[in-house]
């Protein structure tokens, strides 16, 4: 059994950590809504946004904030969160957990992929900041499909917020990603 001290500290720990993440966000997207850049949420913390409007104990948490930008607004969205102490790493390997990741709208994120990321108005304002809408939140999930992908997917579907009626909605080869998933859901 684990000694209540560390017990306490490692709550604690885990607490802070989910924490840090929100007040990433937070800043990002106050400091890029308060200088005008457009931009949207997406990855993980959109996944948490769309799940929480349903069901808030489905939400899974996520270490990392993503921000999807138009390539000829990073200059400002760089000064932006510069001046809020935050880092941009444009790359799509990028690893640094205490910065902000970027993906270029309109722009594929690997050669391989099949589409290009969706454009930054395909957004909507839910709460303080931008998040990716639905449809496009979907679509970048089919595309890039890893393994946490086709889960933010099955935590969409699971809350009721995604189903087979979305199939007629996608590209085929999306449509049978999506049609993989809710087949076997347990993978």
């Amino acid at each position: 059994m684990t000694p209540p001290v560390l017990h306490d500290f490692l709550l604690d720990r885990m607490v802070r950590a989910v924490e840090l993440v929100r007040e990433r966000l937070a800043r990002a997207t106050a400091a890029l809504e308060q200088t005008g850049v457009p931009y949207a949420v997406i990855g993980g913390n959109a996944v948490a946004a769309w799940v929480a409007r349903v069901d808030e104990a489905a939400v899974r948490n996520t270490r990392d904030v993503d921000i999807l930008l138009r390539r000829a607004d990073l200059p400002a969205a760089r000064a932006a969160l510069e001046k809020t102490g935050l880092d941009l790493f444009v790359k799509p390997d990028a690893k640094a957990r205490d910065a902000v990741h970027v993906v270029f709208a309109a722009e594929r994120v690997r050669p391989e992929y099949a589409l290009p990321a969706p454009d930054v108005a395909e957004s909507e304002s839910p709460t303080t900041f931008r998040v990716l809408n639905l449809d496009a939140l979907l679509r970048m999930k089919l595309t890039s499909f890893r393994r946490k992908d086709q889960v933010h997917v099955l935590d969409m579907v699971g809350v009721g917020l995604i189903d087979a009626s979305w199939l007629s909605r996608l590209p085929p080869e999306l449509a049978a990603r999506l049609k993989e998933l809710l087949d076997t859901p347990e993978g």
